[in-house]
């Protein structure tokens, strides 16, 4: 299989390329050249932001023999979808966008099926400063006028895993190393839905050779762990001696924390985490998904994390995640 990947450098992008080369597949990325590209697969180098900063991706369509598959995680404007899937509409056989759960209508009802209602307001044809949701509604609207039945649009939700630069898992690995009292939101058995960037990518791979199309939620099942099951694994494979002490999320409120943000993955009951941690999943899963325990991407995101140091890479254009210190102190000493 030739594959063509759209970044390719980070995160999911990465495990992607990775996975596809552990198969033995013949891997083109195209990137603009900020961060090293995996050994062993071929460069293409290019702004998509920028004018004719597709010449290289054109040359590489017109010069060899085309992809059986192209990756995109483009998050940004649309536009830039449209523009590359135009492009290479002729010369690949299958277009995957990872898209995102976000694109479903606020609020998505617990167990919300892929043909749920979606976001307003999206156009392939954006440009400049996108909102989240209909950039990646967009993006998918692109990917579908370019490729029509050829294209697969993967809705992932919370994506976990070494190689994050998002920050969420590691900032609670970081937290919870330095050891001490720790603030847990909530309680210990609260479900999560979440999907290791592995999976996904090994899924993404699988999907293309059984030539599925269209949307597919991809996340685990609801409850393939709780809150209290990751935190407690961040405990272990730190070795910190933390102890998590479970905080009512009346307080945390109270308190003016902001869930996802101050504490990432944590969500109390309501809309919100009925959108983001109890969506419908049999689809996928159906088709092949298998999610690994959550054991092991917290072992291993932090084996990844102490080979850099313990200090993760964000990316620019994500604000960075995690509860102030002297907050925490406020609600630990109250609590």
């Amino acid at each position: 299989m030739r594959l063509l990947i759209l970044g390719g450098t980070e995160f999911v992008g990465r495990a992607v390329t990775e996975e596809a080369s552990a198969r033995g597949w013949d891997v083109t990325v195209f990137h603009r050249g900020r961060h090293a590209a995996p050994p062993g697969v071929a460069e293409l180098l290019g702004d998509r932001t920028a004018p004719d900063g597709l010449a290289a991706l054109a040359r590489g369509a017109a010069d060899g023999p085309g992809w059986d598959l192209v990756v995109d995680t483009w998050s940004g404007a649309p536009s830039a979808v449209r523009d590359a899937a135009r492009l290479l509409a002729g010369r690949a056989g299958r277009y995957m966008y990872v898209s995102s759960r976000s694109v479903y209508a606020y609020p998505a009802p617990a167990g919300l099926p892929e043909d749920g209602p979606l976001v307003t307001g999206a156009s392939p044809d954006a440009g400049g400063d996108v909102p989240y949701a209909q950039a990646k509604r967009g993006g998918e609207l692109a990917a579908l006028d370019a490729f029509g039945d050829r294209a697969l649009l993967a809705r992932a939700g919370l994506i976990l895993g070494p190689g994050e630069n998002i920050g969420r898992l590691p900032w609670w690995l970081g937290r919870i190393a330095r050891g001490g009292p720790v603030l847990a939101p909530g309680g210990p058995d609260l479900d999560l839905q979440y999907i290791d960037a592995r999976d996904l990518a090994g899924w993404l791979l699988d999907a293309a050779r059984a030539g599925l199309h269209g949307p597919y939620n991809l996340v685990s099942r609801p409850g393939h762990t709780t809150m209290g099951r990751l935190l407690e694994a961040c405990v272990r494979v730190t070795g910190s001696g933390a102890e998590l002490r479970w905080v009512p999320e009346e307080a945390i409120l109270a308190a003016g924390v902001e869930p996802w943000s101050d504490l990432p993955v944590w969500l109390p009951p309501g809309e919100l985490y009925d959108t983001l941690h109890r969506g419908d999943v049999e689809r996928a899963h159906a088709a092949g998904l298998r999610c690994r325990p959550v054991e092991e991407t917290v072992a291993d995101t932090w084996t990844w994390l102490e080979k850099l140091g313990g200090r993760a890479p964000q990316r620019p254009d994500r604000p960075a995640v995690g509860l102030d210190p002297e907050v925490e102190a406020r609600l630990l000493g109250s609590a």
